[in-house]
């Protein structure tokens, strides 16, 4: 086994957390900081150029190209889970949408976790510390971090109109999704730079990738930690089907996700007994929440046909258009080939007893029939629907002992009776905006789930055909409060039980936030940075 001696900190998955956390820890030139990332290099053509996200979705080159269990929520249906497998992780093949989350889900991490640290009003000057936003600083936003924020460089008809129908039906125009309540229809802010995907290996690794005591290695399939009682002392990996192994004076942190990190615990003998012992793995600690409190965002797809305006499905038919598209984009860095996977979005409430909004629209000026299949050859527009606060809960579990073996994850999507009801609401709610005078001239026509679908039986079955993920998975090593026996992580993100031992990434949430999930790992990591550097100066 190669030895690559001893660092004081090991970083394990060079993802959104773990590009900012070695970043961050490698600023003192006496610590040395070994980041180690399964994937390879960003440097492709098609992570940079926005509309590349659909050649890097489903590639192995890029994606861990995993598949959910068949889900009973879903009909029965398996579906694509992606997750990004290449520095920069799944900023590198994500929406590249900037959004935080509501004031209410850092309260209730807060009262949930028993520490105040983890509110609204701690971690918003942490936002502000990465955030790099287009119209500069002010009392909600920074512009003297690395996380590029700027508007989307293209517009379409529809999605105007849609906003004016979405107005019409009593959701309220805002320019703004990050300011503590998210209520409104508007354009999404994306993390680009002058029409560029704008990563996190961009923004926090490769300007410090000179640094002499910072190590970066790619193509480390990480197998499991190294354990020397109850303490982690490093990790084992293999690296070109060489067995490697690093070791931790200090600390190891799993940065690998909330798929990645609950898989290496339980290989390493940390996780429920029973499941351990299915696989013949030596039980080191039970921990029966690792692996658990699976949290993630179902997106409804509803489809609508349209007529007498232009939309994605026709212009990507030609190739006179496709050279324009490619041409614009050469010239200006503009236009369809700089779309986020969502340009429009919306935030409103299922019903009049939700506090804040607990669904999100995503309407995009395109349709097909599931990610990966060409495009439409009508015209028409998707308009997805998410609850953001489900109560379904799933799962991950390793399937063997094997690093390179996918794992089972059972989603379980639509499994309680809230969830349930919430979708039909948020069918319905769709077909109320789409129903507006702003939209009667394009005569939309429902295509999925169907005009005909009306039963709130039936569009609780629809939902189960039309529902896919929106790529949020969160929430499998949960942070909570000493008593929590399910909690993974305490409130500095130490693994309970095993010392050395850090969770720093999606994972850790102990609920999943009111959006999309990138940038509030980014907060986390500055966070759990913050807090590793304020550890190693105690005595």
């Amino acid at each position: 086994m190669k030895d690559f001696g001893e660092y004081d900190y090991v970083i394990v998955g060079g993802g959104t957390a773990g590009c900012l956390l070695a970043n961050r820890l490698s600023t003192d030139p006496e610590i040395r900081v070994l980041l180690l990332e399964a994937g390879g290099k960003d440097d492709w053509i098609w992570i940079h150029i926005p509309v590349g996200y659909l050649y890097c979705i489903g590639n192995p080159r890029t994606d861990w190209c995993y598949r959910t269990e068949a889900d009973p929520g879903l009909n029965g249906r398996s579906i694509l889970y992606a997750r990004g497998k290449v520095l920069g992780g799944s900023s590198s093949i994500n929406a590249m949408l900037y959004l935080r989350g509501q004031r209410r889900d850092y309260d209730e991490w807060a009262a949930l976790t028993g520490d105040s640290g983890w509110n609204w009003e701690s971690v918003l000057p942490v936002f502000k510390q990465t955030e790099d936003y287009w119209k500069g600083a002010d009392d909600m936003h920074g512009a003297s971090g690395e996380w590029r924020v700027e508007k989307q460089r293209l517009r379409w008809d529809i999605l105007d109109r849609y906003i004016e129908a979405a107005q019409q039906s009593g959701i309220p125009f805002t320019g703004d999704y990050n300011r503590g309540d998210n209520f409104g229809i508007g354009h999404f802010e994306v993390n680009q730079k002058k029409g560029v995907r704008w990563n996190a290996s961009k923004a926090f690794l490769h300007p410090v990738r000179h640094r002499g005591n910072l190590e970066v290695v790619t193509g480390a399939l990480i197998d499991k930690l190294i354990l020397a009682g109850k303490e982690a002392r490093g990790v084992e990996f293999s690296l070109g089907g060489q067995p490697c192994r690093a070791r931790a004076r200090i600390e190891t942190v799993l940065t690998a996700g909330a798929i990645g990190s609950p898989l290496i615990l339980q290989r390493s003998g940390i996780g429920p007994g029973a499941l351990l012992q299915r696989h013949g793995i030596p039980l080191a600690h039970e921990l029966p929440g690792v692996g658990a409190n699976l949290q993630d965002h179902l997106q409804l797809r509803m489809i609508f046909k349209v007529h007498g305006v232009t939309t994605l499905n026709q212009r990507s038919r030609s190739l006179w258009s496709k050279a324009m598209m490619g041409l614009e984009y050469a010239l200006f860095r503009s236009g369809p080939l700089s779309m986020a996977p969502s340009q429009l979005g919306g935030f409103f409430r299922s019903s009049p007893e939700v506090a804040t909004p607990d669904l999100e629209f995503h309407v995009q000026p395109l349709s097909l029939d599931k990610f990966g299949d060409p495009l439409h050859d009508f015209a028409a527009f998707t308009a997805s629907v998410c609850n953001l606060r489900p109560t379904s809960r799933g799962h991950v579990h390793l399937r063997d002992r094997d690093p390179a073996s996918h794992p089972r994850i059972a989603t379980q999507y639509l499994s309680t009776e809230n969830d349930r009801r919430v979708a039909v609401r948020a069918l319905r709610l769709t077909r109320q905006v789409v129903a507006q005078p702003a939209l009667a001239p394009y005569r939309p026509e429902e295509y999925l789930p169907g005009a005909g679908v009306q039963s709130d039986a039936d569009l609780a079955m629809a939902a189960g055909d039309i529902g896919t993920t929106i790529f949020h998975p969160t929430c499998t090593c949960a942070m909570g409060a000493d008593a929590d026996p399910n909690a993974v992580t305490d409130v500095r993100l130490r693994v309970r039980g095993i010392g050395r031992l850090r969770v720093i990434d999606a994972s850790v949430m102990p609920t999943i936030t009111s959006g999309n999930t990138n940038s509030p790992t980014l907060m986390i990591a500055e966070r759990g940075a913050q807090m590793v550097r304020a550890d190693r100066r105690r005595p």
